[in-house]
């Protein structure tokens, strides 16, 4: 089995569960999740987690994204994308500048109420489920952060634009907010996602590039270590007399690990055996000199 995270390409037309079902047969296993939903049209930056790793799929779901959109402004949808069925259509009469204000007026905090056509559940039930029969439910806003919008080109009733962003942001929302700011109207045009965390859209693979890789036995130099996504803490490594401590996922003294480095104050760590394998995340309390669990990965399956 497979341990580890793949940056996919999804390409327009696929789900995200599309994709995890693509790649269970192209590697043949099951236990393989995705980290976010992208919209059927949307296009982009997938990670998707391999075994042991599922367990970081929440982790990465909560990462800052970005996104290449073009905004249509005139036409409002009941997807708020142009896939869906119109509901509105005026004529695009404001200024250039008028368009950006308001475009940039919405970086910061916002105020986003999410879609109909979403995956978030009201009393158990998926909104977009809801949409289909006709329904429509009342929305809690959720406070989201833009944290930049570049615009590239204004070429009206057309904005093409980089949106950097907190989880949970919809761009078709964004885009349906701006067009009603500006009194005409507006909806998303088309999807890019370029970056997920430290996953970018240069070093995606297509299903078809996945495949061709994995027969000619050069996948595992694509396949991003479960590890490396928590470089940035400081690695700690225990004695070999006290390894069994890890197996067992047990808390430890320092007084057990290596000579390192540890944190000045409480903070997380990679924890390792003294053979070198990656064996979970621990928190160190600093007054206590003392490491617990958080997470842990090794399961002394060995697969």
């Amino acid at each position: 089995m497979i341990h580890g995270i793949i940056n996919v390409y999804k390409e327009k037309g696929y789900t995200s569960h599309d994709v995890v079902a693509k790649l269970r047969g192209i590697l043949g296993q099951k236990k393989i999740g995705h980290t976010g939903t992208l919209d059927p049209d949307a296009e982009g930056v997938l990670p998707v987690c391999l075994g042991k790793a599922t367990k970081v799929c929440d982790l990465l779901a909560d990462k800052d994204k970005t996104y290449h959109a073009i905004l249509l402004l005139g036409k409002t949808t009941d997807t708020q994308d142009t896939s869906g069925r119109v509901l509105r259509e005026a004529e695009v009469t404001t200024s250039i500048k008028e368009v950006y204000q308001a475009i940039q007026s919405f970086q910061g905090d916002y105020e986003q109420v999410p879609p109909m056509y979403s995956a978030l559940k009201v009393n158990g039930k998926k909104l977009y489920e809801l949409a289909r029969e006709g329904r429509t439910v009342e929305r809690e806003a959720r406070k989201v952060q833009i944290h930049e919008i570049k615009i590239h080109e204004i070429v009206l009733p057309r904005v093409s634009m980089t949106v950097s962003c907190s989880k949970g942001t919809y761009i078709r929302t964004l885009c349906h907010d701006i067009g009603e700011k500006l009194g005409c109207g507006g909806c998303m045009e088309q999807l890019l996602r370029t970056q997920v965390g430290s996953f970018f859209l240069e070093d995606s693979l297509k299903l078809e590039e996945i495949e061709i890789l994995k027969d000619l036995g050069q996948l595992g130099e694509h396949i991003i270590r479960i590890d490396e996504l928590f470089s940035g803490y400081p690695a700690v490594t225990l004695k070999e007399e006290y390894q069994k401590l890890l197996a067992n996922g047990n808390p430890f003294y320092s007084r057990q690990a290596k000579k390192q480095v540890f944190p000045e104050g409480n903070g997380y760590v990679r924890v390792y055996g003294a053979d070198g394998t990656f064996y979970a995340i621990y928190e160190y309390i600093k007054k206590e000199n003392r490491f617990r669990p958080v997470k842990m990965f090794y399961d002394g399956s060995g697969e």
